[in-house]
């Protein structure tokens, strides 16, 4: 009698590929402040001291770190206009466009989550 045994559609090999990119999307994200900051940008660009009125409980420090990381992973541009005093602004990239179906699917599955927690007991 012949084998007709259908294959997994995921093999563990190709779900450990599957991984790697995940994890580097996730460490650039990662975070508590990350999104909150990309968000505060989606309107246009900011000065630092309008992104921290923005954004509730965010230290100017911690600030500071996080729009270096999303500058370094080219989500967002740092831009110095030598003016005096200097002017720096910040805003959002064209590449931080491709968040934007991340960031929707984001919410929906954090909303369906929510609603999951709240009514798992009931």
């Amino acid at each position: 009698m012949e084998n007709t045994a259908i294959e997994p559609e995921h093999s563990e090999s190709a779900c450990k590929g599957t991984l790697r990119p995940i994890r580097d999307a996730l460490d650039i994200l990662n975070g508590k402040w990350k999104l909150p900051i990309i968000v505060a940008l989606t309107f246009g660009e900011k000065r630092f001291s309008e992104i921290a009125k923005e954004i509730d409980g965010i230290t100017d420090r911690m600030l500071s770190k996080e729009l270096q990381d999303l500058v370094t992973n080219g989500l967002v541009k740092r831009t110095v206009e030598e003016t005096f005093p200097v002017k720096v602004t910040y805003s959002l990239t064209p590449h931080s466009k491709s968040l934007d179906d991340v960031i929707e699917s984001l919410r929906k599955w954090g909303i369906l989550h929510k609603s999951y927690l709240v009514n798992r007991d009931k």
